[in-house]
């Protein structure tokens, strides 16, 4: 028995808990469809996600996952922040404005959040999965003693053996396809970006631990193919940006729609590590300019303002639209009837 028969899903399907857009009624509602929901925590503090904890436990008594960032934490450069406020201020400009004068680490890291791991071990929830890397032993090993499922993004066989050595149950492999942050454990070392079904391919044969496949499924025939390369579950994020439990705005959802969504495109821009978007304003300046942005989650406070600066001018494209290369196919079906549907999907010939 694998750790996600434990969860006794009745169809192998995961929704990725994509900051941003993820909702606890969206988890709720994938939950009581038989998937597993799930919620992003990592952009929030201990008491805010306690509070999302609670807020899926009042809607469904089934397993869900929380998903927690666990890069390392930024080292602050002031002379290159300095540079990228400098390069942004034709943006900030265009609506009359200037960028911040400095930069912060907005988001806290779970490898030095001590907080978060405490609520986390007081709540014990079914699943935790970790992005962008691995934390020490000890705050894995407390996550485990609660009961905690563990789940881990990976984009190489190399990071697959290490969260197999860290104690991980279940390996999220990771594909160049899949939408928001690429989830390399340092986002400075080459990337070989091995595609979906090649990444899941390599880790079923050559690692230890069961693989759910991630990056650009869209329906019911891409879950099939993943469970015929040997995945045991596929994890499906931009599938969920269309439906009305997400917390996508109309911009967003718009661009989704729009002929945007066959153009993804993998920046750095908005936040400091690549991740895969949808080609908006900010996106497409971010390939003409050379200026390197600085560390995750740092470049993020000024994208942020920026995207803040836009929308009160009433431009939407300075967002962080996050989707995959299967954007194309998405549906703007609510999250329980889109699981039906994959799951029916799933059994045509």
């Amino acid at each position: 028995m694998t750790p996600l028969d434990m969860l006794g899903l009745s169809i192998p399907l995961i929704q990725a808990p994509m900051a941003g857009v993820s909702t606890p009624a969206m988890a709720a509602a994938v939950s009581n469809a038989g998937a597993l929901g799930s919620i992003a925590v990592g952009a929030i503090d201990a008491p805010a996600a306690r509070d999302m904890i609670a807020a899926v436990r009042a809607r469904t008594d089934r397993p869900f996952n929380v998903n927690l960032f666990a890069h390392a934490p930024a080292t602050p450069r002031p002379a290159l922040e300095a540079r990228w406020l400098a390069t942004l201020e034709p943006l900030f400009g265009q609506f009359s404005a200037a960028p911040p004068t400095s930069l912060r680490e907005i988001y806290r890291s779970f490898a030095a959040d001590d907080a978060m791991l405490a609520m986390l071990a007081e709540t014990r929830p079914a699943v935790v999965s970790l992005h962008f890397g691995l934390p020490e032993a000890w705050r894995i090993a407390t996550l485990k003693a609660a009961g905690c499922i563990l789940f881990a993004s990976v984009t190489s066989l190399a990071e697959a053996h290490a969260a197999n050595a860290a104690g991980v149950d279940m390996l999220v492999a990771q594909g160049f396809e899949a939408g928001g942050h690429r989830g390399m454990f340092d986002p400075t070392a080459p990337d070989d970006r091995l595609g979906t079904f090649a990444l899941t391919r390599l880790l079923v044969e050559r690692s230890d631990l069961p693989v759910i496949a991630a990056g650009g499924i869209m329906d019911g025939r891409g879950v099939r193919a993943a469970l015929d390369l040997g995945a045991i579950a596929a994890q499906l994020g931009t599938a969920f940006i269309g439906c009305p439990e997400s917390s996508a705005d109309a911009d967003y959802r718009a661009a989704l729609f729009s002929p945007a969504a066959a153009h993804t495109v993998m920046t750095r821009v908005i936040s400091g590590r690549p991740a895969r978007c949808l080609p908006n304003r900010f996106v497409q300046w971010g390939v003409e300019t050379t200026q390197t942005p600085p560390d995750y989650p740092i470049a993020y406070d000024a994208g942020k303002a920026l995207n803040q600066l836009a929308r009160s001018h009433g431009e939407g494209g300075y967002g962080a639209q996050w989707a995959g290369q299967g954007a194309p196919f998405a549906r703007a079906l609510p999250a329980a009837e889109l699981v039906a549907r994959i799951e029916s999907e799933m059994a045509v010939l």
